[in-house]
């Protein structure tokens, strides 16, 4: 039972983090391309903070669940870009730059709440720690699992971009199993997408931590 009640706390703690990882990712796409000359986003209302605008159900509850999962796709045409596939690059790299912004935005809280704030009674800051440590977790988790060339992520958009115009049919045909694919690599891959992320978020801490030894 108290196995569950932790499970079911880290869960809750965690639903913060993710809408503001969401956010961070969506928005972070819509607002590069929208700069870049390409309006789709901002016209089926994805240039927002309003985190339900970028929510995926499934890749919700997956990410809440197994701590890695996805977010609702952000449309865009690249011929509206001014450079073309430089411009598609660019866009497809903002969410996971975005999420590792965030993130290290928030092990910078992170510490700090834990170096000015020990005064607060133990399940206050116990809670509040919680939630700023699944800032930096979830981020940071989300921006790698991003990175994949798999469809509907960060990295097939930008593996297409660079890649001659007829892999485009091929990239049409692997879409009608984008739900198959993630769920298939989240199951098996996510022991190595753990410690990936692991390695990026004890850099963050470190990193942090020294700046701000003189606390």
């Amino acid at each position: 039972m108290g196995s569950f009640r932790g499970i079911l706390l880290n869960i809750i703690l965690s639903i913060p983090a993710v809408m503001i990882a969401f956010t961070a990712q969506g928005y972070g796409k819509a607002f590069v391309a929208d700069r870049l000359g390409d309006k789709t986003p901002r016209f089926q209302g994805r240039l927002t903070l309003n985190p339900v605008a970028h929510l995926d159900p499934i890749g919700f509850l997956m990410i809440l669940l197994v701590g890695f999962g996805w977010t609702k796709p952000v449309e865009t045409n690249p011929s509206a870009f001014k450079r073309g596939y430089k411009d598609s690059i660019k866009v497809a790299i903002a969410p996971p730059l975005a999420n590792l912004i965030v993130g290290f935005l928030g092990a910078i809280i992170y510490v700090l709440f834990n170096k000015l704030f020990m005064w607060l009674p133990g399940s206050i800051f116990v809670v509040i720690a919680g939630m700023l440590g699944a800032i930096v977790t979830v981020n940071v988790g989300l921006a790698i699992f991003t990175l994949l060339p798999l469809p509907g992520l960060a990295g097939f958009d930008i593996f297409r971009a660079i890649s001659p115009k007829n892999f485009y049919k091929y990239a049409d045909k692997i879409y009608q199993y984008q739900l198959i694919i993630l769920m298939l690599v989240i199951v098996l891959g996510r022991g190595i997408l753990s410690m990936v992320s692991s390695y990026i978020i004890n850099f963050f801490l470190y990193i942090v931590s020294f700046i701000f030894s003189f606390i």
